[in-house]
């Protein structure tokens, strides 16, 4: 098994351990929060894993809607942690909102990407970059789980963006949009 499948799948596996733990011990907004960017995770990673499976018609109108449920979801969340004045856990959601907006152009209009590469790593750049100083200013508060979680998401997210795009070194497949697969 390669290496990066092996810190994927303990990225997963950690991901979920805090999911839980966020279930069993947060408020509302948080467990839904939790809850819902784990499912959405997981259905990105079986969409890279299966592309066969999710190309077909009704199993990607299935997975279409459970990506939209969990997108609902996470942008009430999101919607909710501003009402909440809860402003790095706000923050932190509309920054992860725009990760999986660019992560999704990427892989569905890769030509418009292409034909604005500066602006698209400017703008990854800078998500990632606002994630960083959150889970920084977590760690600082003395939020270390907060902080830890944060520091999990953006491996994880990083890694499931350069297997998405076909990046990662040694990496034996195409892209999972690619026509030839």
């Amino acid at each position: 098994m390669p290496r990066s499948s092996l810190i994927k799948a303990a990225l997963l596996l950690l991901l979920g351990i805090n999911a839980a733990i966020y279930a069993a011990t947060g408020r509302g907004t948080e467990i839904l929060d939790a809850v819902a960017w784990f499912a959405l995770l997981l259905l990105f990673e079986f969409e890279s894993r299966s592309p066969q499976w999710t190309r077909r018609s009704r199993n990607a109108l299935l997975l279409d809607g459970l990506r939209l449920l969990a997108a609902s979801a996470i942008a009430w969340a999101a919607m909710a942690f501003v009402r909440e004045h809860e402003w790095l856990d706000a923050a932190n959601a509309w920054l992860w909102i725009g990760v999986v907006i660019l992560l999704e152009l990427q892989v569905r209009k890769p030509a418009l990407i292409a034909r604005c590469r500066r602006a698209a790593m400017a703008a990854t750049t800078a998500l990632y970059g606002g994630l960083a100083v959150i889970a920084v200013a977590w760690l600082a508060q003395g939020e270390w789980f907060d902080g830890y979680d944060a520091v999990l998401w953006i491996a994880a997210f990083v890694l499931l963006e350069l297997d998405l795009l076909g990046r990662i070194p040694g990496a034996s497949r195409p892209p999972p949009w690619n026509i030839n697969n």
